[in-house]
């Protein structure tokens, strides 16, 4: 490849890069607002079915009124369709859901955020592309500094379910990153991502029907930075800021980036939360956690500095045009 052709991906990356971080800082910053609702009585399942059923019927009236091609997918892309919504919507969240009530939550953590070493390898073995040392040395400093930072030797509970069902949600967000990117790459990410969350929704309400969910749960006050606020409006920006907006951004970002590297940047998300409890919640980050969190950025670094492009990048107004 000429090097005016890699200057030229250069701002390409770059933005793609931000379009990641944004989401995960999204995903992360969403977490306050799920917590002061289950502070409120709702449990974890049914803070899920409501935020993936709430984020669909905002987002597919928007995209059918304002980009109806969007929804046009031949009947050959129904496989992409339903994985992505049953695997990197829905099985993403009960699986990690399941975990956290079985396991410490920053071992469930830990456990989810082995989907980066999950898409190198099934880069390297299944593409057959092969991944520079620096991109496995990248995503092992990465996983280091996380469990660092999780601090996972404070509680050593196991629970063979919630070990499985924490290795289950790594490999769920594995499949988002790769159905995303071979999607995004293909479709309108409004589109994609609406579809995905109706398809989300839908699984997820088989365990727990929004509908079923007793009146006075939505009217019930839940708190937030010391204000008293309804959670129906909690859990509408819950489903507007923390769901729609970082999924939809997610695939505009894996349209130009490769998985490999979006799924390290991934691990955005529980820095941002630990940083985010040391803001608003007084939460202390010890020596060892602030070790971990240089170590982690090292290792998102050496990812995004080494990282080859494993499939082709293709440009917005090339996108654009095989759109019309």
């Amino acid at each position: 490849m000429a090097v005016g052709e890699k200057l030229a991906r250069v701002p390409i990356r770059v933005r793609a890069t931000g379009w990641s971080l944004t989401s995960w800082v999204l995903f992360a910053s969403s977490g306050p607002l799920a917590k002061a609702v289950m502070v409120a009585g709702w449990s974890p399942a049914a803070v899920t079915s409501v935020r993936i059923a709430v984020a669909a019927v905002l987002l597919v009236p928007v995209a059918a009124l304002t980009r109806p091609r969007a929804l046009r997918f031949r009947h050959a892309e129904l496989w992409l369709l339903i994985g992505y919504g049953v695997v990197g919507v829905a099985g993403v969240q009960l699986m990690f859901f399941v975990a956290v009530a079985r396991v410490p939550v920053a071992v469930a953590m830990v456990l989810v955020n082995l989907a980066p070493a999950l898409v190198a390898l099934w880069v390297q073995t299944v593409r057959r592309t092969r991944l520079p040392q620096q991109v496995w040395l990248g995503i092992g400093l990465a996983v280091a500094g996380l469990i660092m930072v999780a601090e996972v030797w404070h509680d050593t509970r196991l629970d063979l379910l919630g070990v499985g069902a924490g290795l289950g949600s790594a490999v769920c967000s594995a499949g988002y990153f790769l159905l995303g990117e071979h999607g995004a790459r293909r479709h309108d990410p409004i589109g994609l991502t609406a579809v995905g969350l109706a398809v989300g929704a839908v699984v997820v309400a088989v365990f727990t029907p929004p509908w079923m969910l007793p009146t006075d749960l939505f009217t019930a006050p839940a708190v937030l930075g010391g204000v008293q606020v309804p959670v129906w409006l909690m859990m509408l920006a819950l489903a507007a800021a923390g769901t729609v907006l970082p999924y939809l951004v997610g695939l505009v970002a894996l349209r130009d980036l490769p998985s490999t590297l979006a799924s390290v940047l991934a691990v955005v998300e529980p820095l941002v939360a630990a940083v985010l409890a040391w803001l608003l919640l007084g939460q202390s980050l010890e020596l060892e956690q602030m070790v971990g969190v240089v170590i982690m950025l090292v290792g998102a670094l050496l990812v995004q500095l080494t990282m080859p492009e494993t499939t082709r990048v293709i440009p917005t107004a090339e996108f654009a045009q095989g759109r019309k």
